[in-house]
């Protein structure tokens, strides 16, 4: 049986590479060029300095490069051309990627004219778009794309065609430690659990609250549960003497009151000496309530 023809090769075969070299849009002959599509060879091709994505999948990209080593590449990738005669990739990087696995020599591209910046911006929100960049990845994008294309929140979140709230909570995960960041992009927590922690305005009960979190799988309402009661502690301890930073309860403590609050709904206090005595004052508000909690307590 005659082996099916790869797509991508069918693709090539009406496709045609230019030595048509233009800088700039208003040139003679843009119009050769901007919009085209040609089949180039990737030794001519460059990186996209702008790529907001830094991690790729290994074994998806394997996968992706086995599929276009059979198929061939279905979606053109985007380029510039530039005065050197190369061209530099505006999006497209995993296709690209991939198709060097694969063992391509070329490549079908679409090419467009841009400047750094309307190239950067191209890229970052093409790249947004995907599905495959982690929320870090996006909300970086998103920062960069307001510092260095000098947008506003309003304006970035036209260009990305979301909500103005959903661009600042993807902004604010980049007020998390590092740690926690991390455990974003490897999908140790999702999305909702990152937005739960950053009510945490305490970095050592954010990571507490965080490792305590992978260590047990809880899920983001249980998160937003313990956050909630640790902020009404707060709150209520607030209008108090403040506490010298001695006698403060280490964040496993805090944990642990707001994992007992939970459990038995009620408010609880740990009183602790520096000796490492103390005390667990677990508080009700009627006999009725006490007998509650003692039932709780024989379960």
């Amino acid at each position: 049986m005659a082996k099916k023809q790869a797509l991508g090769k069918g693709l090539a075969a009406l496709l045609k590479d230019t030595d048509v070299r233009v800088n700039s849009a208003k040139e003679k002959n843009a119009d050769k060029v901007v919009g085209q599509i040609a089949e180039i060879q990737i030794a001519n091709i460059e990186v996209n300095p702008f790529q907001p994505r830094t991690h790729f999948d290994k074994e998806a990209l394997d996968e992706l490069a086995a599929s276009i080593k059979e198929l061939g590449i279905i979606q053109p990738i985007t380029v510039r051309k530039q005065k050197d005669g190369k061209f530099q990739l505006i999006s497209g990087e995993r296709r690209f990627r991939a198709s060097q696995k694969a063992g391509l020599k070329s490549v079908p591209a679409y090419i467009r004219i841009a400047d750094d910046q309307a190239m950067l911006e191209m890229a970052l929100v093409e790249n947004i778009q995907r599905q495959e960049l982690d929320a870090i990845e996006v909300a970086l994008s998103y920062e960069r794309l307001i510092v260095d294309c000098d947008l506003t929140q309003e304006q970035l979140s036209e260009r990305v065609g979301k909500k103005r709230s959903t661009v600042t909570n993807y902004l604010r995960l980049l007020k998390l430690p590092p740690l926690i960041q991390a455990g974003i992009r490897d999908r140790m927590i999702s999305n909702g659990h990152a937005r739960a922690l950053i009510n945490v305005d305490d970095e050592e009960m954010q990571l507490f609250l965080y490792k305590d979190t992978v260590a047990n799988d809880y899920s983001v309402r249980q998160v937003e549960s313990m956050v909630k009661h640790w902020r009404e502690g707060k709150n209520k301890s607030s209008g108090t003497a403040t506490k010298t930073k001695k006698n403060q309860l280490p964040a496993e403590f805090e944990s642990l009151k707001i994992q007992l609050a939970k459990h038995f709904d009620t408010k609880v206090d740990i009183n602790r000496q520096q000796n490492g005595k103390g005390k667990i004052l677990i508080s009700f508000s009627s006999n009725d309530d006490l007998n509650r909690i003692i039932e709780i307590f024989n379960e």
